[in-house]
């Protein structure tokens, strides 16, 4: 077990404490979800591995316990810490899904991801549909206007989208369904990076959000289901390399901004 964490940042004080453990924690977190550490497998103990990274045992036992909280490992008494059975993962949990994407993910994790994302997102749109506030359709616009002014190849584009898509399940009214909107946006963060990972989007997004708004916009539930079915249908082909079967060509942004309304 061996983490890429310089030596040298083991005895830096306060926040880069605080960033070595959270390092320890990615490391270990990105084996364990990619399979280098199998479910069951037994982490080694507290004073040899904080040995073998050169980190203070209080570093490496805080990284356990983030590990922890995000049910990707379990301690016991006599027994050790052994990596939990992945039933047991918070796949939403952000920095999970980023460890995810830190590497090809496994094809049926990704479709699964996206089946998820079906099931959730169209029935948010419609709700939206019919329980969006003023504020909230004008934050969902003022998401799409910074999509337009921006690329999903830098972060401020993709913060826009993350923020489409948050804005959107609040706007479901459906406490439930916002309390997802962390692990949609980070799903939709990396999975924006993972279909860059090899040449820029050769498909626009953004006509694929416009349609929802002005679904969600016109009160039209049905039609904010099926755009919304629509725009992650061809995320998963964008994310698996089919994106060039969709339909909108790159072009233009300021030609897909959503109208202001006086």
């Amino acid at each position: 077990m061996r983490p890429r964490t310089p030596a040298s940042s083991a005895s830096a004080p306060g926040r880069k404490a605080l960033r070595l453990h959270g390092t320890i924690a990615r490391d270990l977190g990105v084996r364990i979800v990619s399979g280098r550490l199998s479910p069951g497998g037994v982490l080694d103990g507290e004073i040899a591995a904080s040995e073998q990274l050169k980190v203070s045992r209080t570093a490496y036992r805080e990284a356990l316990r983030i590990l922890a909280a995000k049910g990707l490992v379990e301690s016991r008494p006599k027994l050790g810490t052994r990596v939990s059975d992945p039933g047991r993962w918070h796949l939403l949990d952000p920095d999970v899904v980023s460890w995810i994407f830190s590497a090809t993910p496994d094809a049926r994790l990704l479709n699964a991801l996206f089946e998820l994302r079906t099931i959730v997102e169209p029935a948010a749109a419609a709700l939206a549909a019919t329980r969006r506030s003023k504020e909230q359709l004008r934050a969902m616009r003022q998401a799409l206007e910074d999509m337009a002014a921006q690329s999903l190849a830098v972060e401020a584009g993709r913060q826009a989208d993350r923020s489409f898509h948050t804005a959107l399940l609040g706007a479901s009214g459906n406490p439930f369904l916002s309390s997802l909107s962390s692990g949609i946006a980070a799903a939709v963060t990396w999975t924006t990076i993972f279909k860059q990972r090899a040449a820029p989007l050769s498909r626009d997004p953004l006509p694929d959000h416009l349609r929802v708004y002005e679904a969600v916009e016109r009160r039209d539930p049905a039609a904010a289901r099926a755009a919304m079915t629509d725009l992650v249908r061809l995320a998963l082909l964008d994310t698996t390399g089919g994106g060039s079967r969709g339909r909108e060509p790159l072009r233009r942004r300021a030609a897909a901004r959503p109208a202001r309304r006086r």
